[in-house]
């Protein structure tokens, strides 16, 4: 379940953050000023933090700023009384990823808190996957494990993101084939299994734990 911190000194306007986000299905904590929010902060790792730009002790660009410098990806969303362009771009500046105008309406807060996780979920698909010590960068289409590179065909490299992308999740034989072969099912084929050997050999044999299994009469999963 996603985390959210919300950090809002007017504790009616919290207390309704709070239930929307409750009620959208994201586990929420709440601090009331921006030291609160820092201890909070450091102690739950949230994955999106709602924080107003003026209050006590601590303000909002404060506040940004201690989170940017704790190489956290955190995401943050700033809401702020104060419309003028100045103080939108020092809150962005700050580290903000978006803000919010006070009054808002909470239905469009909410899309924006989706939008925001959707869109990080995508970025790091689109970078790396990760499954115990495998990491496999999309980007630069490298693959190692342990720390060590291991040289992949192109064939290889899109078989292991298909298992990657679905880790912990059984796939037949019939999906493999048509998802990286772009192939109907032949049964007299037995070209996933010649490649599933050939990546076993690469990322597996080499290494005592063993995160490409066979589930026979079944599929391939992988898993730790």
């Amino acid at each position: 379940m996603q985390k959210i911190l919300i950090v809002e000194d007017d504790a009616h306007i919290a207390a309704l953050l709070n239930q929307m986000l409750q009620e959208a299905g994201y586990e929420t904590f709440v601090a009331f000023d921006g030291k609160m929010a820092m201890a909070l902060f450091d102690s739950l790792r949230p994955n999106l933090v709602i924080t107003d730009l003026v209050m006590p002790q601590v303000g909002g660009k404060e506040l940004c700023h201690y989170i940017r410098s704790r190489n956290n990806n955190a995401l943050i969303i700033m809401l702020t009384a104060l419309s003028n362009t100045e103080d939108v771009v020092q809150g962005l500046d700050a580290g903000a990823d978006d803000y919010m105008i006070k009054p808002f309406r909470m239905p469009e807060l909410l899309a924006r808190v989706r939008a925001l996780l959707r869109r990080a979920e995508q970025a790091d698909e689109h970078q790396v996957i990760v499954l115990a010590d495998l990491v496999l960068n999309l980007d630069t289409k490298e693959t190692f494990r342990n720390n060590e590179s291991i040289k992949l065909t192109a064939t290889e490299f899109r078989l292991l993101e298909f298992l990657m992308r679905h880790k912990g999740r059984l796939k037949t034989r019939a999906e493999i084939l048509e998802e990286v072969w772009g192939m109907s099912f032949d049964p007299a084929t037995n070209v996933v299994d010649v490649y599933i050997n050939y990546l076993r050999n690469k990322i597996d044999k080499p290494f005592e734990k063993k995160l490409l299994h066979t589930q026979v009469g079944l599929g391939f999963i992988m898993k730790e």
